[in-house]
């Protein structure tokens, strides 16, 4: 992936076998079409947060490899518009977080340079925020009517069965194992989005090789009462 301005690094755990679809099913086969040429433009997932947009842009560029480059918008907005200039030249483009800079005029002008580019090339732009399009904030009507033309997506968060299996899913991806009781002791001890959770599952790991245990109730307990 290109480094931009500042050194970036794909989550490791942020690839496509990692992310439990759930009534997301529409969405991730599309982008995994991605990778087939002519498979689309684009698309533009939006939803709440903590919902796996960021995961799935990531996942998506990890199947492109150099060929993709990961934009954090949050994170990287403060260094100006400048990031994007040469994007055009990847193959995958994602935009992570485009509400940060909606309502900017001159990162609209950029990010609408960008996607005349990427459309140009004939290449692939793919977009997370919090809204639709319709409703993101961008205040460039040109660049409202372009990012429009991309395939759509609600991503739709996981009910507590769902995230029971999305945090067993994680667990294996590490070499966990996580029992279904002690899944549902986390799931009532804790805040129930994915970011936190998934938070917690990494402590987890990380005291759990400390101290050679596995996952049990009493074992999860004393981290928690420790923390």
């Amino acid at each position: 992936m290109t480094q931009l301005a500042l050194p970036l690094r794909l989550a490791d755990h942020a690839i496509f076998d990692t992310f439990l679809a759930a009534g997301n099913e529409p969405l991730v086969d599309y982008l995994r079409s991605l990778t087939n040429a002519g498979a689309g433009q684009g698309a533009w997932i939006w939803g709440a947060p903590a919902t796996g947009k960021s995961h799935l842009l990531q996942a998506t560029c990890e199947r492109f490899g150099d060929r993709a480059a990961y934009v954090p918008l949050e994170s990287l907005a403060a260094a100006g518009p400048e990031l994007l200039e040469g994007l055009e030249s990847r193959q995958l483009v994602c935009i992570d977080d485009l509400d940060s800079v909606a309502g900017d005029e001159a990162w609209e002008r950029a990010l609408f340079i960008l996607c005349n580019e990427i459309s140009e090339a004939g290449h692939h732009l793919v977009v997370s925020a919090s809204h639709a399009p319709r409703e993101g904030g961008i205040a460039l009507a040109d660049l409202r009517s372009r990012l429009q033309r991309l395939a759509t997506f609600h991503i739709w968060e996981l009910d507590d069965s769902a995230r029971v299996a999305a945090l067993q899913l994680r667990a294996r991806h590490r070499g966990l194992e996580l029992p279904d009781d002690t899944a549902s002791y986390l799931m009532a001890r804790s805040r129930r989005d994915m970011r936190s959770l998934y938070e917690l599952l990494d402590k987890l790991d990380l005291e759990a090789l400390r101290a050679q245990r596995r996952l049990t109730i009493p074992f999860v307990k004393d981290v928690l009462q420790s923390g």
